[in-house]
């Protein structure tokens, strides 16, 4: 396709994506269990469109030149800091560039110590920008198997430490299973051989602190945990901000110097970022300074308790269809369902057929939980019983969890 001769009308563009997104996925009616976290709050949503809209074209390359994207940014930082126990951070444009920059961050302490190619020891639950990081930076991943509750084994950590290990990582929670790494003993080892040690939160950073606060039983995870020395989290996801927007923490200000790149070896001045970006929209930034700013502690409280009621009527629901069962026990708002009579590729496809997104997975269908899903979840269950008995065959979908490769 070529870049069109004459320009056209905005109405007949605006058209045209209108007929184009009747294909995507119904988020906004709780139809979508993965990729976008919706709130169920209109106030939120008008609120972050207008903010988007006013920031833009704003240009957070050069933060002085536009000091209200200065403020917003340390303040969001801040009350990161704040909430996860850290020392200090930057903002990303979201998990996979947190888990670089985090990863960037490993490489080069470990080559200070004179470590030529450092290694990062995960659990295989780890996220695969973790695989992707160490493709891209020349780290060597050490990937272990995960236990038979689904997380992270910290003897085979113990076991693979070695005179190259720079950083070990834990999920809080993993995305295939939503179970939480024993982040305790992780970060007891990197301590215990002066190592780094990464939590990735990007998940469930944001969320974490209220499902505790409703009395749910969270095992330690952040900077309240000795040895954690990085953690990552995204607040485009149950921050309630849309898509461009995570957090990467550290526990010194030593170790986030190495994440900043200065240079000023070329005629146009001094170019300095404390992330892999250069140039980077203000939206992101506004916008998560406006939602945060919009829910406060008692609207996270109040939006959290929606997705810990749908989460504990959809866990209930889908254990008593016949046939069906949860993979592992899960310490969050997402989890993996399947079977050992049931073809679940054929399940989904049925789900698919009644107007349901589900992420298919290698052991099963994965759900991830939003407030806006306990106004579905009865029509989902009822819906899900009828696929698992009446499904026919399977059309034959694959596992995907995300990517287009042009």
């Amino acid at each position: 396709m070529r870049i069109p001769r004459t320009g056209r009308s905005a109405d007949e563009l605006l058209a045209e994506i209108g007929e184009l997104r009747k294909g995507d996925i119904d988020w906004r009616h709780g139809r979508a269990f993965s990729l976008v976290y919706n709130a169920d709050d209109p106030e939120l949503d008008e609120l972050l469109h207008t903010v988007g809209a006013m920031f833009l074209h704003e240009n957070a390359l050069n933060p002085f030149r536009y000091r209200t994207l200065l403020k917003m940014e340390t303040e969001v930082i801040d009350m990161a800091v704040g909430l996860f126990g850290a020392g200090c951070g930057s903002m990303s444009s979201g998990g996979t560039e947190s888990i670089f920059l985090a990863v960037q961050t490993a490489r080069d302490h470990a080559r200070s110590r004179g470590i030529e190619r450092p290694q990062l020891v995960c659990a295989d639950t780890a996220h695969p920008a973790f695989a992707k990081a160490c493709h891209y930076l020349d780290v060597e991943m050490v990937r272990l198997g995960h236990g038979p509750d689904g997380r992270a084994v910290p003897e085979r950590y113990a076991a693979a430490i070695g005179d190259r290990t720079a950083v070990l990582v834990a999920s809080s929670p993993c995305y295939p299973f939503g179970v939480i790494d024993p982040v305790h003993d992780i970060a007891g080892l990197a301590a215990e051989h002066d190592v780094l040690c990464h939590v990735d939160a990007c998940l469930g950073g944001w969320i974490l602190p209220w499902w505790e606060r409703l009395g749910q039983k969270v095992p330690p995870w952040d900077f309240r945990v000795p040895g954690v020395t990085s953690l990552s989290a995204d607040i485009h996801k149950y921050g309630y901000t849309f898509k461009g927007a995570s957090v990467v923490l550290y526990r010194d200000r030593d170790l986030l110097q190495r994440q900043v790149f200065m240079y000023d070896s070329w005629p146009g001045g001094l170019y300095a970022s404390s992330s892999s970006a250069g140039t980077r929209s203000g939206a992101p930034i506004a916008g998560a300074w406006s939602a945060i700013n919009h829910l406060g502690e008692e609207g996270y409280l109040r939006l959290t308790s929606r997705v810990l009621d749908a989460t504990t009527r959809l866990r209930s629901g889908v254990t008593a269809i016949d046939g069906l069962r949860i993979t592992f026990d899960p310490d969050l708002s997402l989890f993996e369902f399947g079977s050992d009579t049931v073809d679940m590729n054929a399940v989904c496809d049925a789900m698919d057929n009644r107007g349901w997104n589900l992420d298919r997975q290698q052991g099963g269908l994965h759900l991830m939980v939003s407030p806006g899903h306990d106004r579905v979840v009865d029509e989902f269950l009822g819906d899900l019983a009828a696929a698992a008995a009446r499904h026919g065959e399977a059309r034959g979908g694959g596992h995907v969890y995300g990517g287009v490769v042009i």
